[in-house]
């Protein structure tokens, strides 16, 4: 990907995201089981819960290098549109449709499952190549335009309030004395 040579930061926040998106989808697969205890479900939850904000970190990582690399000095054009999703919101969705399509891929190819369902998730499968490719083509098509000061975005930050002490009233509640009798 040539977007990515000589921009070692940007390539490394596009990695950390994938690869946090897929600890997101293990542990969202453990956190379904039924046959384990809560607490080990509550550990899955954590563990979903630390993965998305570094998960969402990378996201904003990705756009700080964009903005801050490829397209400084850019001058927005005065008819430039703003785009209400970010080129890291993309690469991340675009991230979790290859995993989509990866596991969708695998149920294709099991040989316990019926006839119907290898079908029906090829279907799907389909579905999902074609949802890929599209956002890529989003994904291109705002890179260029903002390139050229058509388009341009801006860092939104997701403020992940459950994570932060300070603003999780179930946390910082923690501290107060129960009013319960």
């Amino acid at each position: 990907m040539t977007l990515l040579r000589g921009h070692d930061a940007l390539r490394q926040a596009i990695e950390d995201n994938h690869r946090f998106n897929c600890l997101l989808w293990g542990e969202e697969d453990l956190a379904r089981r039924r046959n384990v205890s809560d607490s080990e479900i509550a550990k899955n939850k954590r563990a979903i819960d630390g993965f998305n904000q570094k998960r969402n970190d990378a996201i904003e990582r990705i756009d700080e290098e964009l903005l801050a690399n490829l397209l400084s000095g850019v001058a927005c054009l005065p008819e430039s549109r703003l785009s209400s999703e970010s080129p890291g919101a993309m690469i991340d969705r675009l991230s979790i449709l290859s995993l989509k399509i990866y596991h969708m891929r695998l149920q294709t190819q099991r040989s316990d499952a019926g006839r119907n369902h290898t079908e029906t998730c090829a279907a799907k499968l389909g579905r999902l190549i074609e949802q890929r490719d599209d956002l890529g083509t989003c994904l291109d098509r705002l890179l260029v335009e903002a390139v050229r000061g058509e388009a341009f975005f801006k860092i939104y930050r997701q403020f992940k309030m459950y994570n932060d002490p300070a603003l999780n009233p179930a946390i910082y509640g923690e501290s107060k004395p129960s009013t319960r009798s």
